[in-house]
């Protein structure tokens, strides 16, 4: 018997907890900040990414990770004109600042190379396109090495 009684919350979860234990393997045994990290950067990500893009990223994950991503979203305020990677890490930080300390570079890198892994390839390279040189570059510095 399933957990939810639904199959389509029992996969969701589970897909959930693959890319929360992959996070982990980084970060240390902390499910609940590995699960902050995830939204705080999807969110990051998606208000910088054009809205029809956004969306078909949204579309390849998770149930339950959709929701957190789509989590007090504005398309109309969609793209954020963040250029900078300081400015993209600074909001990073900012979700997490109630969380214990992380290098949020790192965590950057670790939510990237999860997204990478489980993304389609197309899609994903769509998404680091879409991202200034100097964040694609931080971003996507892990799946180079």
């Amino acid at each position: 018997m399933s957990a939810t009684g639904l199959e389509v919350f029992d996969k969701s979860i589970q897909t959930t907890n693959i890319w929360l234990d992959e996070i982990m393997e980084d970060i240390g045994p902390d499910r609940q900040l590995a699960w902050h990290l995830l939204g705080a950067v999807l969110r990051t990500m998606r208000d910088r990414l054009p809205p029809d893009l956004a969306a078909h990223l949204g579309a390849q994950l998770p149930l339950v990770v959709r929701g957190a991503y789509y989590d007090q979203y504005k398309p109309s305020a969609s793209p954020e004109k963040t250029r900078s990677l300081d400015a993209f890490l600074a909001k990073i930080a900012d979700e997490l600042k109630f969380s214990r300390p992380i290098n949020i570079q790192d965590a950057l890198q670790v939510v990237c190379s999860v997204l990478a892994k489980h993304v389609d390839d197309g899609q994903i390279a769509k998404v680091w396109e879409a991202l200034p040189q100097d964040i694609r570059q931080v971003a996507t510095a892990k799946l180079h090495s």
